[in-house]
């Protein structure tokens, strides 16, 4: 699996959340809304999400491993620093 494309939008408002992205994989599939969040120990990124019935919010799509999770995130922040200097 290769991501093939990073996609940032940068959020106007103040707030903890500091753009959405989407991601293309393969040149064949997309996933939008994956949030960059500043959080206390640094940004990390939210995989998109839905309120619940039971009111928690569940991943709709997400990586099933830790390292592909990390190796994700790494990419998404790099692109996102790009994107800061733009």
């Amino acid at each position: 699996m290769q991501i093939t494309d990073i996609r940032i939008r940068g959020v106007e408002k103040e707030g903890k959340m500091k753009a959405v992205v989407s991601i293309t994989i393969d040149d064949e599939f997309v996933v939008h809304d994956i949030k960059i969040i500043e959080g206390d120990k640094g940004m990390f990124i939210a995989m998109p999400s839905r309120k619940a019935a039971d009111g928690e919010y569940r991943d709709i799509a997400h990586p099933i491993n830790t390292e592909t999770r990390e190796r994700l995130q790494n990419m998404i922040l790099e692109r996102y620093r790009e994107f800061l200097e733009e």
